[in-house]
């Protein structure tokens, strides 16, 4: 016998469901796969946290409250914000079109409202690895530096490992866009 709250069976019901065919299309999963894949959408692999009040200005008006990115996916590729428009000589975000089919450039766009600009279209990428996570310069104007250590273009180095705790400054050494690096719970190193 099971318990079952409100129409959801308990953990040990879920271990013990058989496999079932989802509306006839042939592909057979357990309730426990499915819940899975329904978490993942939810909860991240890892985050960045907003430093500075600059670095929480450049982030989509939906994540500034919490000064958080959400990684749900890897590779993450971070990158400028280019769609925008002045108004009464102050800088606004332009909503990013969608197109059917389409494949953005980046999973995040910033935007960088500074005199020199910092952040790159396509500045960055992190991967999981085996090992933990990995961070990539793309080629960008300005390079980066975690916890400090420059890398990028003309440093001779455009990876590096990325772990639990390190800050990310995106652009030159007085850049103000600085995040800190939340690793996921499965990547957590000590």
């Amino acid at each position: 016998m099971f318990m079952q709250r409100r129409g959801i069976p308990s953990r040990a019901r879920l271990r013990e469901e058989p496999a079932v065919n989802l509306s006839g299309s042939g592909q057979v999963v357990t309730l426990l796969d499915e819940k899975q894949k329904i978490l993942a959408k939810l909860f991240p692999r890892a985050v960045m946290t907003a430093l500075t009040p600059e670095a929480r200005t450049a982030l989509p008006a939906v994540m500034q409250p919490t000064g958080i990115i959400s990684i749900l996916s890897f590779p993450f590729r971070v990158g400028r914000e280019s769609r925008v428009m002045l108004i009464n000589n102050t800088v606004h975000r332009v909503e990013r079109p969608t197109r059917e089919g389409s494949v953005p450039n980046n999973d995040i766009y910033l935007m960088d409202a500074g005199q020199m600009l910092q952040i790159s279209r396509e500045h960055f990428r992190i991967e999981q690895t085996a090992d933990g996570y990995l961070l990539t310069d793309r080629g960008s104007k300005c390079g980066l530096a975690v916890n400090g250590r420059r890398i990028g273009t003309g440093t001779g180095t455009l990876s590096v490992a990325l772990c639990d705790g390190d800050v990310i400054a995106i652009g030159t050494s007085v850049t103000p866009y600085l995040y800190t690096f939340v690793a996921g719970f499965d990547n957590i190193r000590r």
